[in-house]
């Protein structure tokens, strides 16, 4: 049981290379337009998102991507990586994915270090199924890692939403900007809502999923023109 939580850990840390804390999903538009500009605000722009696409499209359609990778099921994995580029609705959202999708296969894939692990070899095909993806995005790489690497669903789901949620947090950190015991209040706070985000991403049937967020768009899409920026997205 330790060695998967382990490499649940190095999945979500900030070390894992993959470029997450270049982007802050449209946060530093609404920062820039001094619609969130203290601590309790923040919170209220994260928490929204986390209830919304977030926790209703982005962590249900992780969890059946999962059970995808485990069944080796490679038409499910193409349609749900598709899904996901479709549900992007501005370029900086699906260039944030598609990057992050692949700096991770390239991680996986080229480094022996990670290529040559005992638990890869349990996932039959991993590789050339990645490879086979037109531009595998982030949580369809990332779900192929936890399977193989034995992480089961309920604590995969749990640490990419806090992986997500830190990110987002020390965006606002550097944007608004806050000290860091605001942020750690931040993370308590926010953390509290992700199990039963979860809960209900691990049951949530694909007809329920909905990424309907258009503050999110909006923000994206200003972000794409902001004159100044310390992000990419």
């Amino acid at each position: 049981m330790s060695l998967p939580l382990i490499r649940l850990m190095q999945l979500v840390s900030p070390a894992l290379p993959v470029g997450a804390y270049t982007y802050s999903q449209g946060l530093e538009w609404v920062v820039d337009t001094g619609a969130v500009k203290t601590e309790a605000q923040v919170g209220e722009w994260i928490g929204d998102a986390l209830a919304g696409a977030f926790g209703r499209y982005e962590l249900p359609l992780l969890a059946r991507l999962m059970v995808a990778w485990q069944q080796g099921d490679k038409a499910a994995v193409g349609e749900l990586n598709a899904q996901c580029l479709a549900s992007r609705e501005t370029s900086e959202l699906r260039a944030e994915t598609v990057q992050m999708g692949y700096s991770l296969v390239r991680l996986l894939v080229d480094l022996p270090a990670f290529r040559d692990l005992p638990a890869f070899r349990d996932l039959p095909g991993w590789v050339e199924r990645l490879r086979a993806l037109h531009e595998p995005v982030f949580p369809t790489v990332w779900a192929a890692a936890a399977v193989a690497w034995g992480v089961a669903p309920e604590p995969a789901l749990n640490g990419y939403a806090w992986a997500w949620i830190e990110n987002q947090v020390m965006a606002a950190v550097k944007a608004v900007p806050l000290g860091q015991a605001a942020g750690q209040r931040l993370l308590s706070t926010l953390a509290e809502a992700v199990p039963a985000r979860v809960a209900e991403a691990l049951s949530l049937p694909p007809e329920a999923w909905c990424n309907f967020q258009p503050g999110l768009a909006i923000a994206s899409s200003q972000h794409e023109v902001q004159y100044s920026r310390l992000f990419r997205s």
